[in-house]
């Protein structure tokens, strides 16, 4: 998987770097050794500022590797903080778009479930009750378009579990496009799943600017599709 970081930013300035992350990309290192977006990143600072040791850089929240789209990094410890006080304040809007094959139930829905998280699989499970280990999982989804084949859905995500959008369209048999983990019958040419971060809206943690930010989203068939950049 390649990295070209000029390329993929969004948005940036003294605190904050937003990244467009192509799917196949990691956030964090992992045991897989694959470089990743933070180390990437972290070079791109140091380079382009001409910083003498390392970058500073500070992961406020991150995506799966299969998933596409934005993703804010801290450049300043003072943003990282806020940044993280705001998560867990609900204050970071997260908006996701996917393309499932499955025509939803409803036209909108809020789907209030509970979710366990199954390490062993890296896996979630989705419960309409609650059990023991199950973390609540709420979000909105949308239909807001559909082609021959496949449906486009506006997800807001409302918390931030494991897996959360991939189980929660599972469990109402609308598996994302290629997430065969979760129930979709094929994979993708690419190796994607159809589930791409596409907005991000918050106070800008130093600046107190309002942020809009939006993703294009992938250049491939799926996405071509329904003619949106």
């Amino acid at each position: 998987m390649g990295f070209d970081i000029p390329k993929q930013i969004l948005f940036e300035d003294n605190h904050l770097i937003v990244i467009n992350k192509l799917s196949g990309q990691l956030v964090q290192p992992d045991n897989t050794g694959d470089d990743s977006l933070e180390e990437q990143v972290k070079l791109y600072i140091k380079f382009a500022n001409n910083k003498p040791g390392d970058a500073f850089l500070g992961v406020a929240h991150r995506i799966d590797r299969p998933v596409s789209g934005a993703v804010v990094f801290a450049k300043t410890s003072k943003a990282l903080v806020r940044l993280n006080e705001m998560l867990k304040q609900h204050e970071l809007k997260k908006t996701y778009w996917a393309i499932v094959k499955n025509k939803p139930p409803l036209q909108e829905a809020l789907l209030s479930q509970y979710i366990v998280r199954n390490t062993k699989q890296n896996k979630s499970q989705v419960y309409n009750m609650p059990i023991k280990d199950a973390l609540l999982a709420k979000l909105n989804y949308k239909l807001i378009g559909s082609s021959d084949r496949y449906y486009l859905l506006e997800i807001d995500l409302m918390t931030g579990r494991h897996h959360q959008i991939r189980a929660q369209m599972a469990a109402i048999n609308c598996p994302i496009q290629g997430d065969i983990k979760y129930g979709s019958q094929r994979t993708n040419s690419d190796g994607s799943i159809c589930l791409h971060a596409r907005m991000l809206e918050f106070t800008h943690p130093v600046s107190k600017q309002e942020m809009h930010i939006v993703a294009p989203v992938p250049q491939n068939n799926l996405w071509k599709m329904f003619d949106i950049s």
